[in-house]
């Protein structure tokens, strides 16, 4: 008995019903709504971008406000409609046209203004013929399928009832949330979930710009896995070939892919010449992969990176390792050595629960100058020494603990080590006891480095342990507190290799600290708006009575703590555990915010304070720390915040008596609301205690729009005690919407006379990612780049 099919006879369009269980035909409506799914190409009019492309100006507002201003229109996805309201391939299929004719037991015909819609699908087309007998349906064209977030074009299509093959000629495609269009002359689904596509490309740029695109001959796509392969890809620029690939795999979802990313090149005369790099990313499981990174190195040979990614339950380590096994150009420079050269980095962070974390940094290279010369990806800076430490850390609401070994290699040629911790205990408590309230800090060390070729105070080594108890009598109210204490700073050394006498031996330094603050506010208008202003007068006193020559005590971790408006409220003006200055001071310090009204939001904030002396300083570190003045400089800062886009910053230090500036250090940074300007405005001085250590710079730099497009980057930095520039930077950039390109060239002075310089670039295709490196670049040298970059190049609606 044939299949049932209700014909509405009239001179307008006419509607079928299918009833699917009687008739293949709702299978092939199931697979022309899985097309719907797919990554198709090419296409004959009308073209998929075009239907849905729209202009800036015809855009819906709220897409308009989101859009950059380089980009020159969007698309918009229309409501996806369908007069068949059952899911599923099982479901029934709504098939109108301005004539439907079925021929017995043989073949339904579906003609002029054809549309056949299934489960939010819906396909048109100038005519459809299904053949019961082959289950074979053909849609002649110019035929649209469209579904949620998709939409497809072509010729004709074919499809197999039977089998469930699908294909499509001559088609294009749209994804609407990637933007990402295409065309290709065939599209198959030879199987379920696969897709097969020949002789296609794909493109972000807008409707009939194909300012670059990716070419290929076959395409096969997996949607189940969510990545696809490609043969014999080119990316093309203006229809232009710059790159292939004989073969390529890339993600076509969120889910990571292994596969190739994109090549990055550049040249330096820092070391590393032109470079060629073509990282390989491994997504060996969910929670850990790996990038490799073999690069070639002119005059060096090849060198090969890689990077690994943990992720566990309680935290995620990054391992990274560079290796070379015959460096040419360093076997010239030393010809002592044989080439090969290495370098590692590992970081860990972990969260145990219960307030207990861990954590591990350690770094490694085979010699002194492996960072300058070839490290691209190791994060670890071009520093004198790299940091090896681990431990744990527990804190809770009133005690803190930690435990670590600490560790350096040295990256000079300096003659003394720095210390290791070996190991290094902190522990510190405070505890209310009625009106009073206790505190505990304490610390237990032992110092170790090689010591063989090293003579006096520098050839100690040994424990150290040291406790500060404390009683304090903390008052509050809404106006004000005060905070007397008294502590006692107790340590106790046990040495080795000391040539000075005892090696045990211990200090003791009593500390009287009373702190004091009062709160005043009122309410006030400035330039049309509301603030709340507040004065906040504070007293600081602190005593410590700690013996003057502190000579014979080795310095394993002690130094002189910078005099600026933050640290007039410490009680020790030494950092670390081996100087303890003697003082008896108070400390007078004022500060007024305003806060706006609106928001709360800190508008401007000015302190200002100094020291008086009661006692002259006789406790020294090299030389350092001590005085007889009975008056510090000034030491002030200010804080500006008039616009949310504006932070101006200065602080600085005043030396009353002779009416000179010791330190300074303004600095102004601006953006606009969207990021597209950044201006940076900064400027750093240091009086020093001879003309010879005077230090004195300048800069100013900024990302300024020329066009909506074109913007230039440029910074200067000129150091007045040489009188010469010290640092460039200039650059062009390049955005529209679909792509963008950065050139930057930067030269810099190195602590010696030496001139470096090197060129830098990216391109970014939208969608692929891209080639080349100015972030770190470019984020070094200007405040708020990377909220710019995610502003202007994040993932648009």
């Amino acid at each position: 008995m044939p299949p049932e099919y209700y014909v509405r006879p009239s001179g307008r369009q006419q509607s079928v019903v299918v009833d699917a269980q009687r008739s293949r035909v709702a299978a092939l409506l199931a697979g022309a709504c899985l097309l719907s799914f797919v990554f198709p190409a090419a296409g004959q009019p009308p073209d998929a971008a075009s239907i849905d492309w729209r202009p800036r100006a015809e855009l819906p507002p709220e897409q308009q406000a989101r859009l950059p201003l380089f980009c020159r229109g969007g698309y918009v996805s229309p409501e996806v409609g369908g007069e068949a309201t059952i899911t599923g391939e099982g479901g029934p299929v709504n098939a109108s046209a301005l004539s439907a004719r079925y021929e017995m037991d043989t073949r339904l015909l579906l003609e002029g203004d054809v549309r056949l819609t299934q489960a939010g699908t819906t396909l048109t087309g100038d005519s459809a013929v299904y053949d019961q007998a082959s289950g074979q349906v053909d849609i002649a064209g110019p035929m649209t399928s469209r579904s949620p977030g998709m939409l497809l074009t072509g010729d004709q299509a074919l499809y197999d009832a039977n089998s469930g093959y699908f294909s499509i000629e001559d088609a294009t495609f749209l994804f609407h949330q990637s933007e990402m269009r295409g065309q290709a002359s065939f599209i198959s689904r030879p199987e379920d979930q696969i897709i097969h596509v020949e002789g296609g490309y794909l493109t972000t740029c807008a409707p009939d710009r194909n300012d670059w695109s990716l070419v290929a001959s076959d395409i096969r796509l997996n949607r189940a896995e969510g990545y696809g392969t490609a043969k014999h890809v080119r990316l093309q620029v203006k229809d232009v070939p710059v790159f292939y690939w004989p073969w390529a795999s890339f993600p076509i979802d969120d889910r990571r892919k292994t596969g190739f990313l994109y090549p990055t090149f550049g040249t330096s005369n820092t070391g590393r010449g032109m470079y060629l790099s073509t990282p390989y990313y491994l997504n060996l499981a969910p929670h850990y992969d790996a990038t490799l990174t073999p690069q070639y190195m002119h005059g060096r040979g090849l060198f090969s990176e890689v990077e690994g990614r943990y992720l566990s339950p309680f935290g995620e380590s990054v391992l990274q390792v560079g290796y070379i096994d015959d460096d040419e150009e360093y076997r010239k420079e030393f010809p002592g050595e044989d080439g090969e050269r290495w370098g590692l980095d590992f970081q860990s962070q972990a969260n145990f629960g219960g307030g207990w974390t861990g954590y591990a940094d350690y770094s490694a290279v085979s010699d002194n100058d492996y960072l300058s010369d070839l490290s691209q990806t190791l994060d670890i800076s071009n520093a004198t020494q790299l940091l090896r430490r681990g431990g744990v850390r527990y804190q809770d609401d009133w005690q803190m603990f930690e435990a670590y070994v600490a560790g350096y290699q040295v990256l000079t040629d300096r003659n003394i080590d720095p210390y290791s911790q070996l190991p290094e205990v902190v522990y510190g408590a405070t505890v209310p006891a009625g009106i009073f309230e206790l505190g505990l800090e304490s610390q237990y060390t032992r110092f170790d480095r090689d010591n063989e070729d090293l003579t006096g105070l520098n050839r100690a080594v040994g424990q150290r342990t040291r406790v500060i108890p404390e009683l304090a009598l903390p008052l509050r109210t809404i106006w004000g507190y005060t905070r007397p204490s008294v502590s006692l700073d107790q340590t106790w050394y046990n040495l080795e290799d000391y040539e000075l006498g005892d090696p045990d031996f211990e200090r003791t330094v009593p500390v009287v600290e009373w702190d004091s603050g009062i709160y005043l506010d009122r309410t006030t208008t400035l330039f049309g708006s509301d603030y709340n202003q507040s004065l906040e007068p504070r007293l600081y006193y602190v005593y410590s009575d700690a013996e003057e020559d502190q000579d014979y005590i080795p310095n394993f971790d002690a130094g002189l703590r910078s005099f600026r408006f933050d640290n007039l409220f410490q009680p020790n003006r030494f950092v670390g555990g081996d100087r303890v200055g003697d003082t008896n001071q108070v400390t007078v310090a004022l500060t007024s915010r305003f806060n706006s009204l609106a928001n709360g939001a800190e508008t401007a904030r000015f302190s200002l304070g100094q020291v008086f002396y009661y006692e002259d300083r006789d406790v020294t570190l090299n030389g350092r720390g001590g005085g007889t003045q009975s008056e510090s400089s000034y030491a002030g800062e200010a804080v500006l915040r008039p616009l949310d886009t504006l932070d101006i910053r200065v602080s600085g230090l005043w030396d009353h008596r002779e009416h000179v500036t010791e330190e300074g250090r303004s600095v102004l940074a601006y953006h606009s609301p969207d990021y597209r300007y950044l201006v940076s405005l900064g400027h750093t001085y240091s009086r020093g205690t001879t003309p010879d250590n005077r230090f004195e710079q300048m800069d100013i730099g900024g990302i300024v729009p020329v066009t909506d497009n074109i913007s230039l980057i440029g910074r200067w930095v000129f150091d007045s005690q040489l009188d010469n520039t010290v640092g460039t930077l200039a650059g062009l950039e390049y955005n529209n919407c679909c792509w963008s390109f950065q050139l930057v060239q930067q030269r810099y002075q190195t602590d010696g006379e030496d001139v470096e310089h090197r060129v830098v670039f990216q391109v970014r295709f939208k969608g692929l990612g891209g080639s080349g490196g100015t972030e770190s670049t470019l984020s070094d040298a200007f405040y708020g780049y990377e909220q710019r970059e995610r502003q202007l190049f994040g993932v648009r609606p």
